[in-house]
């Protein structure tokens, strides 16, 4: 069985394409034959949606686990996808920080939570929610690495620099292992000179971190979770489906690479 990998996506700034990234990028993967667990760690509750789980399926959910009422298992829902599982979020999720903050396990409890799954996994994706607080902290610190999706726009690299200092400061003195999985460059839309621009901007900064594959600007995809599917499921011809496949073709080539999986 393939050594599994939990990679957390993660960028400070909202609206970026994290959960757009975790939802499809994890269809794309599930689509080749791997077992896919979503973990929705964003209040919003949005990679939930984005996988087809209405909010009335969500009584078990991730605040309900972290806050020890149920267990992990009680909290995993199979999808409509094959080979995609996910634990919901709802808006219960935002009162988690105040209720950990006093705890002495509060960086390690969803490290601690995953270690009980039974269930073997070739990937776990952690969606986090837009900011750097104790929900992304502990999603690093269970994380084998971290996938950073930046906007092609003018501020993209702003702020990055905090991320990656949040980062060094989990590797110091939560979890070592951490490392950055890589950077995809999101909303690229091909009619302006400015996401060019950026785009060459943010190679030059960040080298080989940036995978090839960019992630189009598409109606599509914005449309796709309106109807509770990800984009591949909506229309898989459409250029946002054709981006995240070729995405998912890198991050297995990198995995093969780097002797993970076979």
């Amino acid at each position: 069985m393939s050594a599994r990998q939990i990679i957390a996506v993660s960028n400070q700034k909202g609206g970026v394409g994290k959960t757009t990234t975790t939802v499809n990028l994890s269809t794309a993967l599930a689509a080749t034959g791997r077992s896919v667990l979503v973990i929705d760690a964003d209040p919003q509750g949005n990679a939930s949606t984005g996988l087809g789980v209405d909010r009335t399926q969500r009584e078990d959910d991730l605040y309900q686990l972290v806050s020890g009422t149920i267990t992990i298992e009680q909290a995993i829902i199979s999808t409509d996808i094959k080979g995609v599982d996910v634990i919901p979020a709802s808006t219960d999720l935002s009162a988690v920080e105040l209720e950990l903050a006093s705890k002495t396990d509060r960086n390690n409890r969803l490290k601690s939570l995953i270690s009980n799954i039974n269930k073997e996994y070739d990937y776990i994706f952690i969606d986090c929610p837009p900011s750097l607080g104790l929900l992304t902290v502990n999603a690093l610190t269970a994380a084998d690495s971290i996938l950073i999706p930046l906007q092609c726009e003018y501020y993209a690299l702003e702020g990055l620099s905090q991320l990656m200092d949040t980062v060094e400061m989990v590797r110091a003195g939560l979890n070592a292992r951490l490392t950055i999985k890589g950077v995809v460059l999101t909303m690229y839309d091909g009619r302006n000179n400015l996401s060019a621009m950026v785009s060459k901007d943010v190679r030059e900064y960040l080298g080989k971190l940036v995978y090839q594959t960019v992630i189009p600007r598409n109606v599509r995809v914005s449309e796709a979770p309106s109807y509770g599917l990800p984009v591949l499921l909506y229309d898989m011809n459409c250029a946002g489906s054709e981006a995240y496949i070729a995405l998912a073709g890198e991050l297995i080539k990198q995995e093969k690479k780097n002797g993970k999986i076979s």
